[in-house]
């Protein structure tokens, strides 16, 4: 996958919105005005980063290189993974689904149910 690749299948997502609060060179994907996904555009080796269960995160980078900790976000539950030629398609759009659904999951109740068929 690449970034524009991301970006499309994250705007297929329910309810999803793009935005640059922090310049030009980071776009974030927001449901319910919370970030799911930060994707940088400055670095040379594509990459994005998403939220995932700490455990989960922590396993998946042990087990993969092309994982690491969130750069300038919260190590325990954002994670970085290079995406270009790293893994499928299939294994990037479940990450990301996987980020999307965490932070619904932590919405109110009343938001919450717009977005459960997910």
């Amino acid at each position: 996958m690449n970034l524009e690749e991301v970006r499309e299948y994250c705007l297929l997502l329910p309810g999803v919105t793009e935005d640059s609060p922090y310049g030009p060179d980071m776009i974030v994907f927001r449901i319910e005005g919370k970030i799911f996904l930060h994707m940088p555009l400055e670095y040379a080796d594509q990459r994005i980063s998403i939220k995932l269960p700490p455990e989960e995160g922590q396993r998946l980078r042990e087990n993969y290189d092309a994982i690491s900790a969130g750069y300038h976000l919260n190590k325990v539950h954002w994670n970085d993974v290079l995406i270009e030629h790293t893994f499928s398609a299939d294994q990037i759009k479940n990450w990301i689904l996987q980020s999307y659904n965490l932070v619904v999951s932590k919405l109110p109740k009343n938001l919450r149910l717009k977005y459960s068929d997910n």
